[in-house]
């Protein structure tokens, strides 16, 4: 049995906002072709680089989001660039694209024009804040969007400004989003033998992930706010990373029906170890954050609670409190370094890590496994990332019979 989008031929004119859309599609099987400007994707020169040498086919950023593509290089702000665009599109099945709202259209290969092309193709926007609307055409980073979206009000500490987080994400919620959109529009396809405009801004992504916050604003709930470690609710503050003797853990410590026993399974295991007196032990951990709320226990016993625990994590060893987890089931699980990623028997026992070779390098690099597993039709990791232009000829030539004269020539004059 083949892969499931077999016979599927994706062009991909993301930069690094939609990279990620379509690796994901190439996981799946389709015959992905990654168009660049002839002088190469931008991302190319991001780093950091293999090895710390820079180069366009060094740049870790770029490995990291455009395996399982072929590449091909073509300026399409020329009227033959342009063209050659709509030849590939006519027979393409999806086209995803993260330009600004009007970019295409400019050069004469707009969602219309494709359309007249291919009435059947799966035309996929990633955008900053969608092809309409007043912000349509701001400028963006990953922080405007988290900033817009939502979410950046959650990070940091409480007595300063939000700050960004380190690895940017809000292209990464788009860039899925758009590939779930494009299997759905595709679906349809089947049915309808239409294609049509997927419109994926990165904002709503974003806004989509923010958990219940949204809603608890709009129906009046208490607006959970940012605390280093945790978060507030009201005046209670609810740390969940907590300090360890040789690194942190998460531990939710937190009160109600559903939470309440977790905690007083904590507090029955800190109380065996030495680490609180028998009446904080014996708190009633269902009622608790309303005793709070309600001021029928202060604040500050709950502050000296916090501290006991605190005190304690800082005592032991993540591999301690871990294996305390499992023996008594607590909610406590190590944060891991990206170290421990690399070693974490679970991966391993999983065969989770897949090597891919990179012969130009003299090298097999490890890189992070399927984002899903497929009894029937497993994803394979078939091509490592390309190099600018490593498949001109197999496409220009082999596929579409331009011709060495032709090909050598839009070569020379910068169109492929």
């Amino acid at each position: 049995m083949g892969a499931m989008l077999d016979g599927c031929r994706v062009l991909d004119l993301t930069t690094e906002r939609g990279f990620l859309c379509g690796q994901i599609l190439g996981d799946l099987g389709a015959d992905v072709i990654k168009i660049e400007p002839p002088a190469g994707d931008r991302a190319r020169a991001m780093a950091p680089y293999f090895r710390g040498e820079a180069g366009p086919d060094k740049s870790v950023l770029w490995w990291s989001f455009n395996r399982n593509k072929r590449g091909i290089t073509l300026n399409i702000e020329t009227g033959e660039g342009r063209e050659l665009l709509l030849r590939l599109a006519a027979g393409a099945d999806f086209l995803i694209e993260s330009f600004n709202p009007g970019h295409l259209s400019r050069y004469g290969v707009g969602h219309a024009d494709l359309m007249r092309v291919n009435p059947a193709l799966v035309h996929v926007s990633i955008t900053p804040f969608g092809q309409s609307g007043p912000k349509a055409a701001y400028e963006d980073s990953d922080l405007i969007i988290m900033a817009a979206g939502g979410v950046l009000i959650l990070y940091g500490d409480e007595d300063r400004p939000p700050i960004r987080m380190s690895v940017p994400q809000a292209y990464l919620h788009a860039s899925v989003d758009a590939a779930g959109a494009a299997l759905i529009a595709y679906y349809e396809r089947l049915k309808s033998n239409f294609g049509q405009h997927v419109d994926v801004a990165a904002q709503e992504s974003v806004t989509l992930a923010a958990q219940s916050t949204p809603l608890t604003a709009l129906v009046g709930g208490s607006e959970t706010r940012r605390m280093a470690g945790g978060a507030k609710m009201g005046a209670i503050r609810i740390p969940l990373v907590w300090a360890a003797k040789d690194g942190q853990v998460s531990c939710v410590m937190l009160f109600g029906p559903a939470l309440g026993p977790f905690t007083r399974k904590l507090m029955d295991y800190i109380h065996a170890e030495g680490g609180c007196d028998d009446a904080t032990r014996d708190k009633d951990w269902i009622e608790y954050g309303a005793q709070l709320l309600s001021g029928a226990e202060p604040m500050s016993a709950y502050e000296r609670i916090t501290g006991q625990v605190a005190a304690f994590f800082r005592s032991r060893t993540k591999s301690e409190l871990f294996e305390a987890a499992r023996k008594h089931n607590l909610l406590i699980a190590p944060v891991a370094t990206i170290g421990d990623v690399l070693e974490n028997p679970q991966f391993i026992d999983r065969d989770y890590w897949r090597e891919v070779e990179h012969p130009e390098l003299g090298v097999a690099l490890r890189y992070p496994g399927p984002f899903a597993r497929f009894g029937a039709t497993p994803i394979a990791y078939r091509r490592r990332p390309p190099k600018i232009g490593e498949h001109n000829r197999e496409i220009y030539l082999d596929e579409m019979a331009l011709g060495e004269a032709r090909v050598a020539e839009l070569a020379r004059r910068g169109i492929i």
